[in-house]
């Protein structure tokens, strides 16, 4: 097993057990972009220097800075700065380092995605912590509750989620790292143009219909990452000097699609048949009707009159 990303305690009133995080996401990812010079095909390597040295000498190469002389600093007054050695950071009192303490508990529906940030999963410490362990994971899942608390680690504290993981015959508990709420912006200022409309009945009816044929039961390894796999035929068409791919947009379309006909086309119902225009003639009748104006069409005994 990996080695633990976070060791500590759970403390939830009076009880407390000992439990060992891990990081429940890796990159896949093969492809590795370098920056390069255009020019001269080389790589080009980012050095650490004085800001005084580009500052005194703009065009002269600057001595790079060892990375044992580089340590963090506050900017506490213009071009002013405190230094903060690591072991100072590492004797901050901050309880959280060592221990989880659960606040309070919630739904696990009532949290909106948009707060969650990073999964982990969380194990027992030991066998000798698997009791208490796999007794509040159960309580988790049959109330459905979501434990909240704080965890320090990574430079700063976060709000941490944690819940039973799905899957009963692991055992495991999940952990989620949680943005606070003044990161998240505003939603009303997106969102406060946005035309209200009237919804039609008729067509929010089909769009249910067309939600319930779509719903299907979440298979992860249904997603792949397609975007990899463009770059990675682009990258081989280069080496092998082959015509690179190009992205085929779809032609816009110039006729307006009404919303109930595209409706009832994803659902496999018959677009509905518009109406047969009415043969001018009479329209012009009606409308010089509506004036008082009658207009009567010569009968045949008229045309003999005339012609006597």
């Amino acid at each position: 097993m990996a080695r633990p990303y976070w060791s500590g305690q759970i403390q939830i009133s009076l009880v407390s057990f000992g439990i060992k995080l891990f990081v429940a996401t890796e990159s896949k990812s093969e492809i590795r972009f370098h920056q390069i010079s255009r020019s001269t095909g080389e790589r080009v390597r980012h050095q650490k220097v004085l800001a005084s040295s580009l500052e005194e000498n703009p065009g002269e190469a600057a001595n790079p800075v060892e990375k044992d002389e580089i340590v963090k600093g506050y900017e506490y007054r213009k071009g002013e700065y405190v230094i903060v050695e690591p072991k100072e950071l590492e004797q901050l009192r901050v309880p959280s380092k060592h221990s989880i303490s659960i606040t309070q508990f919630v739904g696990i529906d009532e949290i909106g995605p948009e707060y969650m940030e990073k999964p982990y999963f969380i194990v027992p410490e030991d066998d000798v912590q698997a009791e208490a362990f796999a007794v509040v994971r159960t309580a988790l899942k049959k109330t459905k509750k979501m434990a909240l608390g704080k965890i320090a680690f990574g430079g700063r504290e976060h709000v941490f989620a944690i819940t039973a993981a799905e899957d009963d015959n692991l055992g495991g508990m999940m952990g989620y790292t949680m943005r606070y709420q003044e990161e998240l912006r505003n939603p009303a200022e997106y969102f406060k143009d946005i035309k209200k409309v009237p919804v039609n009945a008729d067509s929010l009816e089909l769009a249910m219909e067309l939600i319930k044929r779509k719903a299907a039961k979440f298979e992860p390894d249904a997603f792949k990452d397609e975007y990899e796999s463009a770059v990675r035929e682009l990258v081989e068409a280069k080496i092998k000097h082959l015509p690179i791919p190009q992205d085929e947009v779809a032609p816009r379309q110039g006729k307006v699609v009404n919303l109930m006909d595209a409706l009832r086309k994803s659902v496999g119902e018959p677009a509905e048949e518009p109406a047969p225009k009415k043969p001018a003639s009479s329209v012009k009748s009606k409308a010089s009707a509506k004036d008082g104006i009658a207009l009567v069409k010569p009968g045949k005994s008229a045309g003999k009159r005339k012609s006597a």
